[in-house]
């Protein structure tokens, strides 16, 4: 399968470089594709045509530490504010007062942040598979440790710098062929909460079925063959930081928000996402967490749907 992707343009913001897949009539209605880990600009192949058709300016950034994006070494360079950052910068380059914001997985982290720390640069949110999470009453990494175990892959990160860094850089076909899987929940197996993502790496038989094509998957593995996965682990190793960052910050999102889950997603439904985001509507495929990837043309209708409603 040949995908039509857009070849970057370079974007100086907020003390680093990045390569923003752009397209569509730059006097259209900007929308700001954010992605996750370990996802690229890529993950948005299919809606970044869609997207266009409807009218549309389309920027979707390789996010620090990924793809032909700078990556920085320092680990706090990676904290919520930079990559917020980012994004107010790359609005700021583009002479663009606000955008519609969409984000998947890290990328909706980093939206919700968008739509607390910079309001008035986000005139929507589209959310995939996270939703909005209130700040924690204690370091969340602590709480996880606590609760999950050492191996928790999240604490893992943290506690035990460079270990995952290296399993995944020397298994990067392997840990994308078997991450990047529909289905899976089909043939669950019993396993602990804890290593199943860097377990995952040396796994020989994945389960499910891929949802991309050879080319496809060849895109993501080239690029992190390339580039490791150092860059997107040390979002993971900020949690305490931005936690410590973030006191005071309200916690709610008075935005018109959309989210969508994915039914069989690991990430969890919130029990009580409209007390934060009170002008949010919800949506859930059947799918598991690679939400716009599995299940494009539902994604698709789902958000132009929504954007025609707020008049966006």
């Amino acid at each position: 399968m040949t995908i039509d992707f857009p070849e970057p343009t370079f974007v100086k913001v907020n003390d680093i470089q990045l390569a923003v897949h752009e397209a569509g009539d730059p006097e259209g209605r900007p929308i700001v594709l954010c992605h996750g880990f370990p996802e690229l600009a890529y993950s948005w192949r299919h809606q970044i045509p869609t997207l266009v058709e409807a009218g549309y300016h389309v920027m979707a950034p390789d996010q620090r530490g990924y793809g032909r994006s700078d990556i920085p070494e320092a680990v706090e360079d990676y904290d919520i504010h930079h990559l917020c950052g980012d994004m107010v910068g790359l609005l700021d380059a583009k002479g663009l007062e606000k955008a519609t914001f969409v984000g998947h997985d890290w990328g909706a982290i980093v939206v919700w942040n968008m739509a607390t720390l910079h309001p008035d640069r986000v005139e929507a949110v589209i959310n995939l598979s996270v939703p909005f999470m209130p700040r924690a009453p204690a370091d969340p990494v602590s709480i996880w440790e606590r609760r999950m175990g050492g191996d928790f892959y999240i604490v893992h990160f943290n506690r035990q710098p460079g270990v995952a860094d290296a399993a995944f850089a020397n298994n990067a076909r392997q840990l994308l062929t078997n991450m990047y899987r529909t289905k899976v929940w089909e043939n669950p197996v019993e396993r602990g909460p804890g290593m199943g993502m860097i377990n995952m790496s040396l796994q020989e038989a994945p389960r499910g079925e891929a949802f991309m094509s050879d080319e496809e998957l060849d895109y993501f593995v080239n690029t992190f063959e390339r580039t490791g996965f150092t860059g997107g682990i040390n979002w993971y190793r900020n949690f305490t930081r931005n936690w410590e960052t973030t006191e005071g910050v309200p916690q709610k999102v008075e935005l018109p928000s959309l989210m969508i889950y994915g039914e069989h997603d690991s990430v969890g439904k919130s029990p009580n996402l409209e007390e934060h985001v009170p002008k949010v509507e919800v949506h859930t495929l059947d799918c598991g967490h690679w939400i716009q990837q599995e299940r494009p043309q539902e994604t698709n209708a789902i958000m132009l749907e929504w954007l025609k409603k707020q008049g966006l």
